[in-house]
């Protein structure tokens, strides 16, 4: 039982969508609806969240890939010289 039980991307992904449907759901409970309405606000906010914060927080594991050159391949550079 070394291991974590969740990763730190994980976790940050999982919080991000908790606070956001908190947020959703205070609000909609601040502009007048039922506490039905507001629970069910936070609860779709949060669904949709996961996926969200998942593609927007990078992969542990991705490899950062170099940036491409402003100008065109090696061929372009060999003969302008």
């Amino acid at each position: 039982m070394d291991r974590p039980l969740l990763s730190p991307r994980s976790a940050l992904v999982l919080l991000l969508a908790l606070l956001t449907g908190a947020t959703a759901s205070g609000l909609t409970a601040v502009a007048g609806e039922g506490a039905a309405r507001g629970l069910l606000a936070g609860l779709a906010a949060t669904g949709l969240a996961v996926p969200f914060f998942n593609r927007l927080i990078a992969a542990e594991d991705s490899t950062p890939q170099p940036p491409a050159s402003a100008g065109a391949g090696p061929a372009e550079r060999d003969g302008n010289g």
